[in-house]
């Protein structure tokens, strides 16, 4: 008999700082959203959800908001996320159909439970009657066809908007985890201060963004650049300037230098004979930050292990989630499970 009957909606969310994505069993990818809602202040109506939202953002009038519900990787707006998963929910029934709905959704390793809660309200107030909580290191090995029930040890470092998570997983389970509060956006706000303090100019964190997208590099050598727009600090009109992969390198040193010394802790804590297999397995990247220009070559030469990155970093964590939907062992095993 299936783990779940046939008028059931199995759904699999990575609701992430910069993008929210949902795969439906035996769909795929459906939905793949910016994290962001824009609300009319006096009547609390929704205008827009996910990228329309945030073409929204700096540019609303008083009555209007563009707020970001999560932030380093947790809900930080609990009434935002509510409203903004009602909405993809919506979507979602519109398109396939009402039935009754199961979720797992991948979450940092290293939030609270008060944390942990959140996600979950926030999704049952979107109409879902099942939830499932799976560690996003976990979802990501699964994800990147990882056998994680084997008695092997693997390394994943999943480096997203928010959250930089770390974990070792052997035997279906996480043997030593890391997880700080640095990632995609941190590099952005790197971009925007280093601009401001260097260039006398102020740009949004979308502008950063797209340097970050366009010319970001972790490692030195690659040489490029990009003409970029702004508010000049001194006489406070628009000005254009060069800004080179170099410079970009120089601004967010530092928030890569906490990823790195964070995957490295995690080797610093792990068991001599799991170390044996990540040495010979070599480290597992995933997440937006995984794609930056010389990742794989800093990792590998600050650890002495091989680092490689998964076919699609973005979408590995989703793509766990789908597949643990199948796997009734991984499932059972999640603590968090929780009924309405």
């Amino acid at each position: 008999m299936s783990f779940f009957n046939f008028s059931t909606r199995c759904l699999g969310i990575d609701l992430g700082t910069t993008s929210t994505i949902v795969t439906m069993k035996d769909k795929g990818i459906i939905i793949n959203e910016a994290s962001v809602i824009s609300i009319d202040k006096k009547t609390g109506n929704v205008i827009a959800i996910g990228n329309e939202a945030r073409e929204m953002i700096g540019r609303t009038p008083d009555k209007i908001e563009a707020i970001r519900p999560v932030k380093s990787g947790v809900i930080a707006n609990l009434k935002a996320a509510e409203l903004m998963l009602k909405e993809i929910m919506n979507k979602i029934n519109r398109k396939y159909g009402y039935a009754r709905t199961k979720v797992i959704i991948g979450v940092p390793s290293g939030i609270t439970e008060v944390e942990k809660r959140a996600v979950e309200e926030a999704i049952y107030a979107a109409g879902v009657r099942e939830v499932y909580l799976i560690d996003e290191p976990l979802a990501a090995a699964i994800g990147a066809n990882i056998n994680i029930e084997e008695p092997t040890g693997s390394l994943i470092a999943d480096i997203g908007s928010g959250t930089t998570d770390v974990a070792v997983i052997s035997l279906g389970g996480i043997v030593v985890s890391n997880s700080i509060r640095v990632g995609g956006d941190d590099l952005d706000k790197n971009i925007v201060d280093y601009i401001r303090k260097y260039k006398n100019l102020e740009i949004s964190e979308i502008c950063a963004e797209n340097i970050k997208i366009m010319i970001g590099t972790v490692v030195p050598g690659f040489v490029e650049d990009i003409d970029i727009k702004g508010r000049d600090l001194k006489t406070g009109l628009p000005k254009e300037i060069t800004i080179t992969s170099t410079q970009v390198l120089d601004a967010i040193e530092p928030s890569i230098q906490k990823i790195v010394s964070a995957i490295k802790f995690t080797l610093e804590k792990t068991p001599p004979e799991i170390t044996a297999d990540i040495t010979e397995r070599g480290i597992l990247l995933t997440g937006g930050i995984a794609n930056l220009k010389g990742m794989e070559e800093l990792v590998t030469s600050k650890t002495g292990i091989n680092a490689y990155i998964t076919q699609e970093p973005l979408n590995t964590v989703v793509y766990g989630t789908q597949k643990a939907l199948d796997n009734v062992n991984v499932l059972r095993k999640l603590q968090s499970k929780r009924r309405r």
